[in-house]
């Protein structure tokens, strides 16, 4: 009677380890850039209401974006992508939290 095992090719385990965070990091690329997209697309909508209803219904979906934006931010940090500035419109300086950059 035949048993079969598995192999441990610690090869094969690195090379599989490494697609697995390029995937991560390319959906990661993906999700900011998408995130950016939408960013624009709520300023440009809160540029052009003046019913109050919806310009906090704008406010309220920016600052979703904004917090969706972090959480992306501290993904890319544990995944070493290093920031390249995103300038918010509402502040005249670049914050800390506003930085998206995509290296392999």
């Amino acid at each position: 009677m035949k048993f079969f095992t598995r192999s441990t090719n610690p090869v094969k385990k690195e090379t599989d380890e490494s697609v697995y965070q390029d995937m991560q990091k390319q959906r990661l690329i993906k999700d900011m850039e998408r995130t950016r997209q939408d960013m624009e697309a709520a300023y440009a909508n809160l540029d052009n209401v003046i019913e109050p209803d919806l310009i906090d219904c704008y406010i309220y979906q920016v600052n979703a974006i904004l917090k969706r934006y972090k959480y992306l931010m501290e993904q890319a940090e544990k995944l070493n992508l290093s920031p390249a500035p995103i300038i918010d419109p509402l502040y005249e300086e670049t914050s800390a939290a506003s930085f998206v950059q995509i290296n392999g």
